[in-house]
């Protein structure tokens, strides 16, 4: 085997690090590493044809996946047939037992957006879920002891792993780094697939930041190869994808049907999907600049398009919608309280009304919430695959009304997103990667949505609410400013550092935890 591990190999990591395991990392990289490049080269090349002048459109050569009339997704599989509510979180230890515990229906267990993938959280991870799953797990503090509920109680694991776009230093095959989303679904696999299948409950993924139909294929392809290496009935795995992709959302019909023997539908990954927005068109001037991010809501046109037609594409094939992040973190003030519950509570009651049959939250506290409004919708049914949506009919140009989104570009929202992207980056660059930062359950699409809007604000030479263009001077000066309203300001000089690099860079960098991920051994 010409796997090599240059990570390090502490304590229990030989229990994920197998001979199995490896085994099957080393036949995933060979068949299709290959294949996954091509893939990337071919992102690029659309970012640069849109840059050139094309639009982005309904695939024509696709034309007749979407008219056929007849095909459907693999019917719900155990513990996904009710999801009202997911929660999303790193795979953390405390994290794990809480999640588990939530009363959600669902726990994203997140290898992505929410976690530095240092090698230690990246194996460690792994050592919790199989802990999870065998009952070996707990938690204590000097305040507290975490253990987990009976069986029947616990959230059924859906594993997010890294997107096709980030490597995985520690392991490499014939001297070459291999693939981060490859890497987390094989150790997932090879440690508690098995066990998750004699529990009825997996072994189930969450496929993060796809472009294109053909990269579904690929994760299509990935399943089949990994079910046959491993002696897996084909079909057992199932995945839902994030629509959380310009791209992607004019391609969602395809991306069920290649995935439809293992699919378990689609969510609206509503914050990556601004970035993508911004990233997709960044060089095309002010039809697809947003305004302040925090003004940009899910009804604004191009976005209540997007779910509306997300809803539509599952119930039409079979398959589960799931609606966006609550990140909201309750605190300790009444007020903020009271507001922040309002706004999620009408954020779940129009997903509820459009048809969706579950939504995200991001911490426990938002559980009952979201449940709360679901079940007044659904409830003795487990989910609405009966509202098909039939008067739903999206076009390209509503998909791609950007310019239409009312709000304004100031300092306040620069000034924001500016402490916001630091704050998460120190952070993430000392290994936490989901952090609570006014008040809101902040990951990585924050600080790319941040730095995105920043990037082209700036391109564009846009002028702010105070008459100020913004300019990366302006940017560097705002930067240390805000740094000097945290505690302990030094401890962000590194995060201001790399903020600053993809912020003001002079080429757009694809994803800034690239530059990140480098920036540790």
């Amino acid at each position: 085997m010409a796997v090599e591990v240059i990570g390090a190999r502490r304590a229990r990591y030989d229990e994920i690090l197998t001979e199995r395991a490896l085994g099957l990392i080393e036949r995933l990289h060979r068949e299709y590493d290959g294949r996954r490049r091509e893939l990337l080269d071919r992102r690029r090349e659309r970012v640069a044809e849109i840059a050139a002048g094309a639009s982005l459109g309904f695939l024509a050569e696709t034309k007749d996946v979407r008219d056929e009339p007849d095909w459907r997704v693999a019917a719900a599989a155990p513990g996904l047939v009710d999801r009202r509510v997911e929660i999303t979180g790193p795979t953390d230890r405390k994290m794990t037992i809480n999640a588990l515990n939530s009363g959600a229906k669902v726990w994203l267990a997140d290898q992505e957006d929410a976690n530095t993938p240092t090698w230690d959280n990246v194996v460690g991870g792994q050592l919790n879920l199989l802990d999870a799953i065998t009952r070996q797990i707990d938690f204590s503090t000097d305040a507290k002891s975490y253990t987990l509920k009976p069986d029947d109680e616990l959230a059924t694991i859906v594993v997010r792993p890294r997107g096709w776009h980030l490597p995985e230093k520690h392991l490499l095959i014939d001297g070459e780094q291999t693939s981060g989303a490859l890497v987390d679904f094989a150790l997932y696999l090879a440690a508690s697939g098995q066990l998750q299948i004699d529990r009825g409950q997996g072994p189930y993924f969450y496929l993060p930041k796809m472009e294109s139909h053909l990269e579904a294929r690929l994760w299509n392809d990935v399943f089949v190869t990994a079910q046959e290496e491993l002696g897996i009935p084909r079909g057992t795995i199932r995945a839902t994808v994030l629509i959380e992709t310009y791209p992607a959302a004019f391609e969602m019909e395809e991306i069920l049907y290649e995935l439809r023997e293992h699919s378990a539908g689609l969510n609206a990954g509503r914050w990556d999907y601004m970035f993508s927005v911004i990233k997709t068109h960044r060089t095309r001037g002010a039809d697809f600049q947003l305004p302040d991010r925090n003004s940009v809501t899910m009804t604004v046109p191009f976005m209540r398009a997007y779910t509306e037609l997300l809803v539509r594409t599952c119930h039409k094939r079979g398959a589960h919608a799931i609606g966006g992040m609550a990140a909201f973190i309750p605190s300790k003030d009444p007020a903020v309280n009271e507001q922040a519950f309002t706004k999620v509570e009408a954020d779940k009651t129009r997903e509820a009304g459009d048809g969706f049959d579950g939504s995200w939250v991001a911490h426990p506290g938002m559980v009952e919430t979201c449940r709360t409004v679901f079940d007044s919708v659904l409830g003795d049914k487990p989910n609405q695959l009966d509202k098909l949506r039939e008067d739903v009919q999206v076009t390209a140009e509503q998909l791609l009304d950007v310019a239409s989104t009312p709000g304004a570009v100031t300092e306040a929202g620069l000034r924001n997103n500016v402490s916001v992207a630091i704050q998460y980056l120190a952070a993430w660059l000392e290994g936490t990667g989901a952090v609570g930062i006014f008040n809101l359950m902040e990951d990585a699409a924050t600080a790319e949505i941040s730095r995105s809007q920043i990037w082209q604000w700036r391109l564009n030479g846009v002028v702010l609410d105070t008459g100020e263009t913004v300019t990366t001077e302006l940017v560097e000066r705002i930067a240390d400013e805000e740094i000097l309203k945290l505690d302990q300001y030094l401890r962000y000089q590194s995060a201001r550092a790399l903020f600053l690099e993809v912020a003001n860079s002079e080429e757009y960098v694809d994803f800034l935890t690239l530059p990140a991920y480098e920036r540790f051994d």
